[in-house]
C-alpha cells in the first residue's frame, strides 16, 4: 500500500510502516519459506527504506528470497559477518556479478574477502595453468581438447558456476584451477560424490589450501576414507594431519609408522600413538 498510486493511501501506509519497531521487520525477514516466506514488497521496502537501520541489511542478506538487485542496495550497511555469509554462498554470489561488484566496495571487507572478490571478478586466468589442470584431469586427447576449449574462454565467475553445477570431468579439472575461489566452488558443489572427495584427499598434486578446505568440511570428515587419505597425503598441512591422526584405526596408524612420504613429525607421532594404544590394551 505504501506504493499505491493513490497518494493519500501511500502516505498513510508509509506512516503506519514507520511506526512499526525494527524488531517487527526483522521477525518478518527471518520467516522461512515453509512458514510462508516474505512478500516481495516487504523485501523491496526494507531494502529501499530501512537498509541503514540496525540489523535490517544483515537480515536481507540472510534471506535467500531476497533478489540480488535489492541486496546490492543493502551492501554498504552489512556487517563483516553478513559479508562472510554471502562470500560463503558462492552459488548466489557468482550468479549475480552486480552483487559481487557491490561487495568489493564494502567498507566491512577483510583483506582475505577483498582478495577473493577481486579473484572472482577477473576476466581471465593463466591459460597455461588451465591447460595444465585439464591435462592432468582428462587422459583422453579429444575430450581434453574439448574441455580445454570450454574452460579457456570462461571468466572466473563462469568457472565458479561450472564448478558448482557441472559434471565429474569438469570438477576434476577445476579442483586444479589456478583460482582458489573456483577450487572452493568444486568442494561446495551439491553434486560432488564421496568417491570424488576421497580422490581429491589423496591427490598430492593439489595445493595445501585445497586439502585444508577438505579437512574443515564436516560432511567430508564423516567419511573415514577421506580422513585416512588426508593423513597419508604428504601435501596435507601438518597441523591438519596431526589433528586427524587419533581418529585412524590401529592398522592405518601402523602403516603410517613406515610411510616415508609423510613428514617425519607425523610419522613419529604415529609411532607414539601406536605405543600408547598398546600400553592401554596391556593395562586393560
Amino acid at each position: 500500500m505504501a506504493r499505491d498510486p493513490d497518494e493519500l493511501i501511500a502516505q498513510r501506509a508509509a506512516g503506519a510502516l514507520l511506526s512499526q519497531p525494527a524488531t517487527a521487520f526483522l521477525t518478518a525477514l527471518a520467516r522461512t519459506e515453509s512458514a510462508g516466506g516474505c512478500a516481495p514488497q516487504l523485501l523491496e521496502y526494507c531494502a529501499q527504506e530501512l537498509a541503514d537501520k540496525p540489523g535490517i541489511a544483515d537480515a536481507l542478506a540472510k534471506n535467500p528470497q531476497c533478489p540480488a538487485a535489492l541486496l546490492v542496495r543493502a551492501v554498504p550497511y552489512l556487517t563483516t559477518s553478513a559479508v562472510q555469509a554471502l562470500m560463503e554462498d558462492l552459488d548466489r554470489l557468482s550468479a549475480a556479478p552486480a552483487l559481487a561488484a557491490a561487495l568489493a566496495a564494502s567498507p566491512s571487507l577483510t583483506a582475505e574477502q577483498r582478495r577473493e572478490l577481486q579473484e572472482l571478478q577477473q576476466e581471465t586466468s593463466d591459460p597455461a595453468a588451465i591447460e595444465e589442470a585439464v591435462a592432468a584431469a582428462e587422459p583422453d586427447r579429444a575430450k581434453r581438447q574439448t574441455l580445454l576449449q570450454r574452460l579457456a574462454g570462461m571468466r572466473v565467475i563462469e568457472r565458479v558456476q561450472l564448478a558448482l553445477k557441472g559434471g565429474r570431468e569438469e570438477r576434476l579439472a577445476l579442483i586444479r584451477d589456478p583460482c582458489r575461489v573456483v577450487q572452493r566452488a568444486v568442494l561446495q558443489s551439491a553434486r560432488i560424490s564421496d568417491r570424488e572427495a576421497e580422490t581429491f584427499a589423496a591427490m598430492s598434486s593439489l595445493t595445501d589450501e585445497v586439502l585444508r578446505m577438505i579437512a574443515i568440511n564436516r560432511k567430508f570428515l564423516k567419511n573415514y576414507a577421506i580422513v585416512r587419505n588426508l593423513v597419508n597425503n604428504p601435501k596435507t598441512p601438518l597441523d591438519i594431519s596431526l589433528h586427524l591422526l587419533p581418529g585412524l584405526t590401529p592398522q592405518d596408524v601402523k602403516m603410517l609408522t613406515t610411510n616415508h612420504n609423510i613428514p617425519e613429525t607425523l610419522r613419529k607421532m604415529a609411532v607414539r600413538l601406536q605405543r600408547k594404544r598398546a600400553e592401554v590394551r596391556k593395562d586393560s
